[in-house]
């Protein structure tokens, strides 16, 4: 089988234009630096574990309580107990949950769109176009998005910020849950305003950070406490964000793969030519 000019040029032509309407490649992630985006914070120190905030989580999606020790794909929020095996009075609980990144890393990791940041804050997943890659898991720093494993079609599942209650113009359920205060919605530039005066107002109360503020380029989930938030198991991390550092990659991909869809194209151009001669050659 051999190839001319005109089919070469049609077939890198069409490796190229395929290459551009891949999301993940075209574009950064969207709108997460909108200055309004809605956010949550959380007072370690005013938490007292009643895990109300994990019931109403489960409600909202009609699924019992379980007594997870961890986040999973049928639990969206946890709350963890952290104690001082030294010191009995140092202990704290700690809400986990998705991070919802200003700029998100498992948006940047999804080939097909299927994860995307929302204006409003929420970062969301739409099941029907996933193709179950599981890129976002591998991508997302704070170890969230989890896998349906057990299923026989599996889905991405992570907390999505209560979407459709924001959109009905709700609180998310684990805030309305909250009856101590521990848990706080609004704007995130409020309430990081808001964090850095309970810090600056009580020092003695907080160390002096808001977590979340500039982690991987800023979170819509934040945290103030007294312990400090590696020991309450937030990994430490630097303040860029992923997306950030591996869009000049990215850019490069489509490039890339023409280079090589080209070569490999040719190789096989070559190889036909070949065959097509010792042929001839054999038959005369």
């Amino acid at each position: 089988m051999t190839m001319d000019r005109r089919d070469f040029l049609k077939t890198t032509g069409m490796g190229l234009s395929s290459l551009m309407v891949i999301p993940g490649i075209k574009s950064k992630s969207s709108s997460g630096n909108n200055e309004d985006s809605f956010g949550i914070l959380y007072d370690a120190t005013a938490c007292i574990g009643c895990r109300e905030c994990e019931n109403a989580c489960k409600d909202r999606r009609g699924l019992t309580p379980q007594g997870e020790a961890d986040l999973n794909a049928d639990t969206w929020t946890i709350v963890k107990l952290y104690q001082n095996q030294e010191e009995n009075s140092d202990y704290s609980f700690i809400k986990r949950n998705c991070m919802h990144c200003v700029d998100p890393a498992c948006v940047s990791a999804c080939p097909v769109g299927a994860m995307q940041k929302t204006a409003e804050g929420p970062v969301i997943y739409d099941e029907t176009i996933c193709i179950g890659c599981r890129y976002c898991m591998a991508a997302c720093p704070f170890d969230v998005p989890k896998y349906e494993w057990d299923e026989v079609f599996p889905r991405v599942q992570k907390c999505d910020f209560c979407a459709d209650r924001l959109r009905d113009g709700e609180i998310p359920a684990c805030v309305a849950a909250c009856k101590v205060g521990a848990i706080k919605f609004g704007k995130r530039s409020d309430l990081l305003a808001e964090a850095h005066q309970r810090i600056q107002d009580n020092p003695e109360r907080y160390i002096n950070y808001v977590y979340g503020e500039k982690e991987v380029g800023g979170t819509s989930v934040m945290y103030i406490s007294k312990v400090p938030f590696e020991k309450l198991g937030l990994p430490v991390l630097s303040s860029s964000s992923l997306p950030s550092l591996t869009w000049p990659w990215m850019k490069a991909v489509p490039g890339v793969a023409v280079v090589v869809a080209s070569l490999m194209t040719f190789l096989y151009w070559i190889t036909g030519r070949k065959m097509k001669i010792e042929s001839v050659k054999v038959e005369e």
